[in-house]
């Protein structure tokens, strides 16, 4: 598969994702973006490739970055992220410093945990309501995070991410403790009004 044709492919996916989760029909988003229902329909079927004009207007439409609308990684439920990859945000010279470890796009309730697992112990979860996310950061030891029956290794220093509507757990097959933090974001009830 071609660059631009997986693009297109992550464009469509994407779109169609978030038109669902915000609530739009095809009209909806149509008249808020100001771009044409059948543009919309070519986009989410894959069938054309938008100017970056209209990409953004669909961003915007949406509250999304158009980075966003066009990350091939959308499509996945786990995106982890090794420390080099955290973004310095800034520092000082006697130390002090922020990193934003790990981010998404979401809204509704946001909640921030602080999780200890010590050696062979874990904890598991069923599938939380479609459009949740959990965002974790691992600062001691090394997690085994399970997301629908895939395991993934989260070592110190390391961030991830995952879509928390399927199964999913933490645990602790090492031999020292885990130490993580990690929030949840909870889509709201409703639909929500933009």
């Amino acid at each position: 598969m071609s660059d631009l044709d997986q693009l297109t492919q992550s464009l469509a996916r994407n779109l169609k994702r978030w038109r669902t989760e915000r609530g739009f029909t095809l009209d909806a988003l149509a008249a808020r973006a100001g771009v044409s229902r059948g543009m919309i329909i070519q986009i989410e079927q894959a069938r054309t490739n938008p100017s970056v004009g209209i990409t953004v207007k669909l961003a915007d439409a949406l509250g999304v970055s158009i980075t966003t609308l066009l990350d091939y990684e959308q499509g996945s439920h786990v995106r982890l992220v090794p420390p080099e990859q955290a973004v310095r945000m800034w520092s000082t010279e006697a130390g002090s410093s922020t990193t934003l470890l790990v981010g998404t796009e979401a809204r509704g309730p946001f909640e921030l945990w602080a999780w200890k697992l010590m050696p062979g112990e874990g904890s598991d979860s069923d599938a939380h309501p479609p459009g949740t996310i959990e965002l974790l950061h691992v600062s001691a030891g090394e997690l085994t995070l399970v997301v629908d029956g895939v395991e993934h290794a989260v070592a110190a220093g390391s961030a991830a991410t995952f879509e928390a509507n399927v199964p999913h757990g933490y645990h602790n097959k090492g031999a020292e403790p885990v130490e993580m933090t990690m929030s949840v974001s909870v889509p709201p009830t409703h639909a929500a009004s933009y």
